[in-house]
């Protein structure tokens, strides 16, 4: 097979101790860690912060190679709502390989993977259950409650924690569009145990489980994954254009379509698009996360509004 470009024109960098997959010993503190992993995040850290802190006993942010000062942002929030003795911050200077083709070119072993790079940031957890967690998702008032209820029930218990999240597409401080008809729910918690890990998948990693581990979703309307479209939201991809040959990415072949629509102005061609407004005194994430989602009935209408 030959080789696919973009990963073979670069260069790949030394790896030291302190980034080699950690193997920590006594046993775990009952909790729930989220691992924060985070590129340039600073916009949405404001509205994916806050609600993360309070609904888990820690979060772990793992910086890779930020260029925004999202880790000194990041303390800040943390301070301004007094919790910073939740948060803790830790750096991956290696750059990682993008999804799809470019992940498919590299090593899992790689310090470049997708797949070394979770092991090692779940490694350094010493809570009895983790979350990953992106910087762009953020929880609803309901789902912040859900998820704090979880995690004081879940303790050592073997269950992994499915989360439900729909795009929120930012035009403006006003002016948002939130796709109900995407009803993604992907593994974002699992036990800190042998048995559980990540593992190299064609377009990403993904996270290997014993066999007849019971699942957990956390109710829709929970989460809200936050687009803005003066972003180049599809940058942590080899190519978009790689989304058209394979069935794995029907998910971000929508994504990718919805963006492109909102942008020009067609957004009333996608089916279970709702554009929202904001009251003027109120930023639309904050309105979505705090008032339009927790009101909206269920299930989730997934019609145009």
């Amino acid at each position: 097979m030959a080789p696919t470009p973009g990963l073979s024109a670069v260069t790949l960098e030394p790896e030291v101790a302190d980034h080699q997959v950690a193997r920590l010993s006594g046993a775990s503190t009952p909790g729930v860690t989220a691992v924060l992993r985070v590129r340039n995040e600073a916009h949405s850290l404001p509205w994916s912060l806050p609600q993360l802190l309070r609904s888990t006993d820690e979060v772990l942010l793992v910086d890779n190679r930020s260029t925004d000062d999202t880790p000194a942002i990041a303390v800040e929030i943390a301070d301004r709502h007094g919790l910073g003795d939740r948060l803790r911050v830790v750096d991956y200077p290696y750059r990682l390989s993008r999804c799809g083709p470019e992940h498919l070119d590299t090593p899992p072993e790689s310090a470049h993977s997708l797949v070394r790079f979770n092991n090692w940031a779940e490694s350094l957890v010493t809570t009895s259950y983790v979350v990953k967690w992106d910087g762009d998702m953020a929880l609803t008032r309901d789902g912040e409650r859900a998820l704090s209820a979880f995690g004081w029930q879940v303790q050592h218990r073997r269950i992994n924690l499915r989360l439900p999240r729909h795009p929120l597409y930012v035009e403006s401080d006003r002016v948002a569009y939130l796709d109900l008809a995407m009803r993604n729910r992907e593994h974002f918690g699992h036990p800190v145990l042998p048995g559980f890990s990540y593992a190299k998948a064609f377009e990403w990693e993904f996270l290997l489980y014993p066999e007849g581990t019971p699942h957990h979703n956390l109710p829709e309307g929970s989460c809200v994954e936050l687009k803005h479209l003066d972003d180049d939201e599809f940058g942590h991809w080899t190519d978009p254009d790689a989304f058209l040959t394979s069935a794995r990415t029907q998910r971000k072949r929508r994504e990718y379509m919805t963006f492109d629509a909102v942008r020009t102005g067609d957004w009333q061609q996608i089916p279970g698009l709702h554009r929202i407004e904001a009251p003027e005194d109120m930023h639309v994430i904050e309105y979505v996360v705090e008032t339009w989602l927790p009101k909206a009935p269920r299930p989730l209408d997934a019609s145009a509004s």
